[in-house]
């Protein structure tokens, strides 16, 4: 393969993803490690991108897309998810949700249960669960976190939002993040929402990743979650064909196509 496809294949991957690592390029080029290497170099002195540790990250990364357009994205994937997602919980339990389509989803098959209580910073969560006219008719207890709120994020974040999560010790903490590799974990694209991720993954005993198998294999700007610390990954039957499959599953705890 000739050295400027080998390029434009790379930034292919870089513009889909943000980050890229070095075991990544070379399974999905084919190409040797001292090949790969000299095609990030080359990247790097065209200014596309720049090396990090264990890779290559774009410099210019793109803005995450609104939560509408990513709600209509993979939206049979995700609905299993969130299904599959339901089949781990049991009445009684303390949740984190954070924002995000996978998890809005997650909240209207919470539904089918009672006996939760829900601590959310999304506002499209606390919507989807409390959606009845009759509030003596509530099957959880749901808690919508205070903080700040931007101009269509439809989310509270920012230092009382953190500060909040600090108040709770939850059971369970799902999340859904923008991409998760076996050597950084789960990660985000703001650093507000990644900061909240960390909060609610230290303040529950169990972190359930919820990640359709587009975000697999994949590192945005900032990591909240190394992979020792997910004990549940959860994503859609196409993960099982997906480069970074056997990586994962051999790194976290457990991994469930739903």
């Amino acid at each position: 393969m000739l050295q400027e496809t080998r390029l434009h294949r790379i930034r292919s991957l870089i513009s889909t993803h943000h980050q890229v690592s070095t075991e990544r390029i070379i399974k999905e080029l084919g190409v040797s490690r001292e090949t790969a290497r000299r095609d990030i170099i080359a990247l790097e002195e065209q200014g596309i991108a720049r090396r990090v540790h264990g890779g290559i990250v774009a410099i210019d990364a793109p803005a995450e897309a609104p939560l509408t357009l990513r709600y209509a994205a993979r939206e049979k994937e995700k609905r299993s998810i969130a299904r599959c997602a339901v089949q781990q919980l049991h009445a009684g339990q303390t949740l984190f949700l954070d924002s995000g389509s996978t998890t809005t989803m997650l909240a209207q098959e919470l539904r089918t249960m009672s006996g939760l209580t829900i601590i959310t910073n999304s506002l499209q969560a606390a919507l989807a669960l409390t959606a009845t006219e009759n509030e003596n008719q509530l099957d959880h207890e749901v808690i919508l976190l205070g903080g700040t709120m931007s101009a269509g994020t439809q989310q509270t974040r920012g230092g009382h939002t953190v500060n909040e999560i600090h108040r709770y010790q939850a059971d369970v903490a799902l999340l859904s993040p923008v991409g998760v590799d076996a050597v950084n974990g789960a990660s985000s694209f703001s650093p507000a929402e990644a900061a909240i991720a960390t909060a609610m993954t230290r303040q529950a005993r169990q972190l359930i990743l919820l990640a359709d198998h587009s975000k697999l294999g994949t590192t945005s700007r900032y990591c909240y979650a190394r992979p020792q610390e997910v004990h549940l990954l959860i994503s859609d039957p196409a993960a099982a064909v997906s480069s970074a499959w056997p990586d994962l599953t051999r790194t976290l705890q457990q991994v469930i196509c739903a």
